[in-house]
């Protein structure tokens, strides 16, 4: 099969690979329908994550079971599933819990590249959802957004306890931030601050649900949404970055009492104690429990109730994924998805 590889900092090359086969009774073996490149997939494009020798790269991914081991009961060949970027086996207690990111037999199934033709996914029967039938062809996108952005936007509005009527910020205009700025809408806030200084990912938020736009950083942002709370800051805020600016812009953009939910995989965070302690509020996040929400965002996007695969607007076939990463990089695409 065709699948990427990335060797080092700004090279992926899609190349062949070896097809994926059934190697453990619960695996199941996938034959994508789409894929896409993540915002953290940028991490080792960057350099900022170490490449120390070539691995096949991503996590998100859609498609029709080819095979199941011997141990799979609830997935079959020929159904049409979305998976998370965990597998789980969705039956141990910290599954249960509705954590299911953390399972003990958690496995990362980017380990086995998603960017590709096939892919293998350990623990079918707890990590894949079937959808109700072969999808129409216009709804793949919404759920492959489902396999991981939409999912954690959804995990963002959970954790940030966003409440109907309340106010909630969203920091990063990613496609994580703008499907979190769409998850608070669905969650019935009443006022949707994004914080965007990008007018193309401004409109998209704006379609999604924001009901206002901040497009300064840092103090300055913290200062304009403390201004459009009567000086006491949102409800709820949703980071979807992972630096310490939008960190600490969360943080202090959250009333006292607040909630903050924060889903950008951290890269030198460093939180000050005596400040976190005086604020007063709660923090919740981590890699997104994706399978929990997924029966929940299947539904609502096969009865057309959301539209979030409005986020890829960059589409090209699995041999240039090179240049869909160098579009999300320069910021000329929000998230590119790949055919393979």
């Amino acid at each position: 099969m065709r699948g990427a590889i990335i060797y080092a900092p700004g090279d992926v090359r899609v190349e062949e690979r070896e097809d994926p086969k059934i190697s453990e009774p619960t695996d199941a073996v996938i034959r994508l329908a789409a894929t896409c490149v993540c915002g953290s997939d940028l991490w080792a494009w960057r350099g900022i994550d170490p490449v120390t020798e070539p691995h096949p790269i991503g996590h998100e991914y859609v498609g029709v079971v080819e095979e199941v081991g011997s141990a799979v009961r609830d997935i079959k060949p020929g159904q049409f599933v979305v998976g998370s970027f965990f597998a789980s086996d969705n039956t141990c207690e910290i599954c249960l819990a509705g954590y299911q990111s953390r399972c003990v037999h958690a496995e990362l199934v980017g380990a086995n590249g998603a960017q590709a033709q096939y892919l293998r996914v350990p623990l079918a029967d707890g990590t894949l959802v079937a959808t109700s039938g072969q999808p129409d062809a216009d709804l793949v996108p919404s759920l492959l957004a489902a396999s991981d952005v939409l999912g954690t936007g959804w995990f963002g509005a959970v954790a940030a306890d966003v409440r109907p009527g309340k106010t909630v910020a969203v920091v990063g205009d990613g496609a994580v931030g703008l499907l979190a700025v769409l998850a608070a809408r669905q969650f019935g806030a009443a006022r949707i601050i994004a914080m965007s200084r990008h007018e193309p990912r401004q409109e998209l938020a704006l379609e999604f649900g924001a009901t206002d736009i901040v497009t300064e950083r840092g103090d300055q942002a913290v200062a304009r949404v403390k201004e459009m709370t009567g000086g006491y800051g949102a409800h709820s805020v949703i980071e979807a970055v992972g630096t310490q600016e939008s960190m600490m812009q969360a943080i202090r953009s959250t009333r006292a009492g607040g909630h903050v939910g924060y889903l950008g995989v951290a890269h030198g965070v460093q939180l000050p104690g005596e400040e976190l302690f005086y604020a007063e509020v709660h923090l919740l996040g981590g890699p997104a429990p994706v399978r929990r929400f997924l029966p929940e965002l299947i539904r609502l996007i096969e009865d057309r109730v959301i539209d979030p695969g409005k986020v890829f607007d960059l589409t090209l076939p699995l041999d240039q994924a090179a240049e869909g990463y160098r579009a999300m990089d320069e910021r000329r695409a929000i998230k590119t998805l790949l055919r393979p």
